[in-house]
């Protein structure tokens, strides 16, 4: 980790992070954090040296023009970034690409990292392929690890069983450090899948301020949002059997969906996770 300076003094400050490739269906995880950086007042504070994690046959640098003339080698890069808000909480923000390298030695350095920006939670965004229909409102899942938070904001404890993303491992060192962390994930739809899903990453963006309570102008994700719907609708419409496909997947997930009163609201499960962090922060409160 390649500090800018000194580790910046931040308000009770989140880490959110992200990462482009396995975990970041549609990109809609990364455009969801990148969103979030663009509104905010923030800036550089860190970056992770690539030369470790990451195989750069897989990964490759690419050569970028500047004024035309002189030749800069970018590489592929994880990017710490401070947010000052108005809220209760300031914001780290972590963006990047997952690396092909030495994953325990990666999330161990963001989880240090972590400890000495003095961060109360990270919260790790995530989107993954599934059978939902571009017409309905995405579906945001949220996990935690720690029991505490799973109870209070009415989250899930993951039972999943198979290969898993830096995301997974970040998390179990965030647990193996004694960091709260809880993750966000984002359904879209397989048929649309291999290009950008700005209104998945807008989906994720409002739950994530929900749970932060940090505001975030994105009136351009919005309208892309829309013109993404539009611009699916129309290529749907001209395929019969997608049209098919698309009725069958709404059909399936309005049998789905759960009516049940006991589902807590969106203000509630922010409310909840508000006071989650003031109890971590103040042990006078817990109990």
């Amino acid at each position: 980790m390649i500090w800018e300076g000194e580790v910046p003094e931040l308000r009770a400050p989140i880490l959110v992070a992200a990462f482009a490739g396995w975990n970041d269906a549609a990109s809609a995880a990364s455009t969801a954090l990148e969103a979030a950086a663009v509104s905010l007042d923030s800036e550089v504070v860190a970056r992770i040296d690539p030369e470790e994690f990451f195989d750069f046959q897989d990964n490759r640098p690419t050569i970028r023009l500047t004024a035309g003339q002189t030749r800069r080698i970018e590489w592929p890069e994880n990017t710490l970034i401070a947010a000052e808000t108005t809220g209760e909480h300031d914001l780290l923000l972590l963006s990047g690409t997952e690396p092909s390298l030495r994953w325990r030695t990666f999330t161990d350095l963001i989880c240090k990292a972590a400890k000495n920006a003095r961060v109360e939670m990270v919260l790790t965004l995530g989107a993954l392929i599934a059978d939902v229909a571009h017409t309905r409102p995405v579906p945001i899942t949220g996990l935690a690890s720690d029991p505490e938070l799973v109870e209070q904001l009415g989250l899930s404890r993951s039972s999943y069983e198979g290969p898993t993303g830096v995301v997974g491992v970040l998390h179990d060192a965030c647990r193996r450090h004694d960091i709260a962390s809880a993750s966000l994930w984002a359904a879209v739809p397989h048929y649309v899948a291999a290009v950008p899903n700005p209104k998945a990453a807008l989906a994720l963006l409002r739950r994530t301020e929900g749970l932060t309570g940090v505001a975030v102008e994105a009136s351009e994700l919005e309208e892309a949002a829309e013109r993404f719907d539009e611009q699916i609708d129309r290529a749907v419409a001209a395929n019969p059997e997608v049209q098919d496909l698309v009725r069958r997947l709404e059909e399936e997930q309005a049998e789905s969906v759960d009516i049940s009163e006991d589902v807590p609201s969106g203000d509630a499960i922010a409310s909840e996770f508000q006071r989650f962090l003031r109890q971590r922060s103040d042990p006078e409160d817990r109990g």
